[in-house]
């Protein structure tokens, strides 16, 4: 939710991923309300990083990428997204 006029989201946000379940790709919408240093990692259920879909300073403003896990087996992962004191993780689900 954006403060009236303004293209700056009120807050941060990760969005459950879409679709999920999902084969073999899905996006991941964010949102970052002050400029901050972000990560945005996928994790095996052992807790073993798998990928680092974002690793970098940003803006305020809403963002998305697309996680392709071609040649990753099929279960339960999670994505966990870190801006500033912000964290937060969501779980999603591969279909083979």
């Amino acid at each position: 939710v954006s403060d009236a006029g303004s293209l700056r989201p009120a807050h941060f946000d990760l969005e459950q991923n879409y679709p999920n379940p999902f084969n073999p790709s899905t996006q991941i919408n964010y949102s970052i309300s002050t400029s901050s240093f972000v990560t945005l990692r996928l994790y095996d259920i052992l807790g073993r990083e798998i990928a680092s879909l974002v690793n970098e300073k940003k803006s305020p403003g809403e963002y998305s990428t697309n996680w392709n896990a071609e040649g990753i087996s099929g279960g339960v992962y999670f994505y966990r997204m870190v801006a500033g004191n912000y964290t937060e993780t969501k779980k999603l689900i591969l279909m083979k």
